[in-house]
């Protein structure tokens, strides 16, 4: 069995990924539009029907709604954990460009560093660097 976490988008799946890939360090496994598809009709249009992307041995997958049914994530986080103080504040910031921060980078009793926010593409994040246990 495996869990994999899904997002819909209004229309930017494809850049989001790209975004995600190179700030980061995803993998994109693939991506593929509509008129892609197999049987596709002529008139099919550029929006992404499937993508997947590898960020730290998990798979993201993502697709276009129309804008007229897409909502915004309101209640769910992606998780992102860290190696470094550094790295979470590299990530933060990558996330946070064009975004909204609802809980700026900031020691914890739980983390060295620890963010919450909404990117420029809709997802809401949390980006922790994890204090060490010992």
């Amino acid at each position: 069995m495996k869990l994999y976490a899904h997002l819909n988008f209004a229309g930017d799946c494809e850049p989001a990924f790209r975004y995600y890939e190179q700030h980061l360090g995803g993998k994109i496994i693939m991506i593929m539009r509509q008129n892609e598809a197999p049987n596709a009709p002529p008139d099919a249009g550029k929006a992404v029907i499937h993508a997947r992307l590898d960020i730290a041995g998990t798979v993201l997958i993502g697709n276009d709604v129309p804008s007229s049914v897409f909502k915004k994530v309101r209640s769910s986080y992606l998780h992102l954990s860290v190696d470094s103080s550094e790295e979470a504040e590299r990530v933060h910031a990558a996330l946070s460009d064009g975004g909204e921060i609802y809980m700026p980078m900031e020691q914890t009793f739980f983390a060295t560093r620890f963010s919450q926010l909404r990117d420029r593409f809709g997802v809401l994040w949390s980006v922790i660097h994890e204090r060490s246990r010992t």
